[in-house]
């Protein structure tokens, strides 16, 4: 199959205008100028996009497809009140209720040109529904308690969930485990999940990612209190098992041994200094930042251009739908490219074309899957979006990266293919059942409203 554009956006690569791509048995084969492959490969069938730019799908670094069935439903709070309420709200999901949600995600997903994500669940509801769709992704299992009595039981049932999984995910989708945020942590789980993923297991966790995490870690005292907590989320904590560290997040969990492990992807990274940003480095930690939830949430900001100059690789994340309202790659870019710039100066001035390659590469580099997907080029799977550029505000398009980046929107996807199967073409080409799945949301709406 010949996939034909006027723009093709290999990423790794300067854009090609009146370009094509080359795909057998789901592999990118060759990536050229149209007119050529189109003599040299006469007997392939051609899909002509016309006014459009082909290029990798997105690889969101940092999503919970599950909770998409709560987007809207906690406003206007900041990160530490809007994540009590939201753990209120779980307790009223059922199994079959996390797995329709995460198929809502994941259907929202595909149509808004993501090929693969990296999903922290603790329900595996979001796997389930990869691979449903056909997405590809990493999927972490999360596990976390307080109390240091209960670790070694939650431990072994998420390494059987792991082994379970393992079992029935296709060659799309990876297994991988997560430890729960540090302020509902007993460092022994960190402690637990860095002897178990020393074989490379990826390890993914959320890290200095609010001021109210900073204080709980070093001064003991943040909404995130032991006290606030058993109140709040009804942990029934007896005797506080937390005392202040004097520490920032990222050098208390470096006692704890999961620097060490050699697949590790840290979400957020906002509440650092220079320091922190040395010892990721050191400790060869990727990172996927995510601009919306973190000033949706009045997190902060993460600074990516200093990540970039430390020679740390950074990704782009999305995060729960439940904070943002949508897995939209379009804003999630220029959130974080605005942002920069505006906390920037001359030296640090982010690029669209740096941002675009965070969105992919970037991405693909962070979650250590660089060999097989984020640019377009000779044998790396076919996960391959095209995006209209025939609007008037794209016309004339001097920059098509430019055009993509500021102007483009999930409206924009022509076309969504994962492996060389298309998901999306205006219209998703799975076996999913869309409508029921829209039905389902509103009763899920209606239970969480009460």
């Amino acid at each position: 199959m010949l996939l034909v554009a006027r723009y093709v956006i290999p990423i790794s690569a300067p854009p090609l205008e009146d370009g094509a791509i080359l795909i057998k048995d789901g592999v990118i084969a060759e990536v050229g100028l149209a007119s050529k492959l189109k003599a040299q490969y006469p007997e392939e069938t051609i899909k002509d996009f016309g006014l459009a730019a082909l290029m990798p799908g997105f690889v969101d670094a940092h999503t919970h497809l599950e909770y998409t069935a709560m987007r809207g439903l906690i406003n206007d709070a900041p990160y530490a009140a809007w994540k009590l309420h939201i753990a209120d709200k779980e307790k009223l999901f059922t199994a079959e209720d996390w797995e329709d949600s995460a198929l809502l995600g994941g259907l929202e997903t595909v149509r808004f040109g993501i090929t693969t994500v990296a999903d922290i669940t603790a329900t595996g509801a979001s796997l389930k529904a990869a691979q449903q769709i056909g997405l590809r992704g990493i999927f972490y299992r999360e596990v976390g308690t307080m109390e240091r009595q209960e670790v070694d039981n939650v431990l072994e049932e998420a390494f059987a969930d792991i082994d379970d999984w393992r079992a029935k995910a296709s060659s799309k989708q990876k297994v991988g485990i997560a430890p729960a945020p540090l302020f509902t942590c007993h460092p022994k789980v960190f402690e637990g999940v860095a002897k178990y993923a020393m074989d490379g297991t990826p390890v993914a966790m959320h890290l200095a990612g609010s001021r109210e995490e900073y204080d709980f870690i070093r001064y003991g005292s943040s909404p995130f209190s032991v006290h606030s907590v058993e109140q709040e989320r009804g942990y029934g904590i007896d005797v506080p098992p937390w005392l202040a560290t004097g520490a920032s997040p990222v050098r208390y969990i470096l006692n704890w041994g999961v620097f060490n492990v050699p697949n590790l992807l840290a979400i957020h990274c906002v509440q650092v200094d220079e320091e922190d940003i040395e010892m990721l480095a050191d400790f060869n930690v990727s990172i996927a930042v995510c601009p919306r939830c973190n000033a949706q949430l009045g997190m902060g900001v993460a600074p990516i251009t200093k990540f970039r100059k430390a020679g740390i690789t950074v990704g782009l994340g999305t995060d729960s739908p439940a904070a943002t309202d949508s897995t939209d790659p379009f804003a999630e870019m220029r959130t974080g490219l605005l942002l920069q710039r505006a906390k920037g100066s001359r030296s640090t001035f982010l690029k669209a074309t740096e941002m675009l390659e965070i969105a992919t590469l970037g991405s693909a580099r962070a979650l250590g899957i660089e060999d097989e997907v984020g640019s377009l080029e000779a044998g790396k799977k076919a996960d391959i979006i095209a995006i209209d550029l025939s609007r008037s505000s794209q016309v004339p398009t001097h920059d098509p990266g430019q055009a993509v980046l500021f102007t483009a929107h999930p409206g924009s996807i022509l076309m969504t293919m994962v492996e060389g199967e298309v998901l999306y073409d205006g219209a998703h080409q799975h076996k999913v059942d869309v409508d029921r799945i829209i039905n389902r949301s509103e009763e899920m709406r209606i239970k969480l409203r009460m």
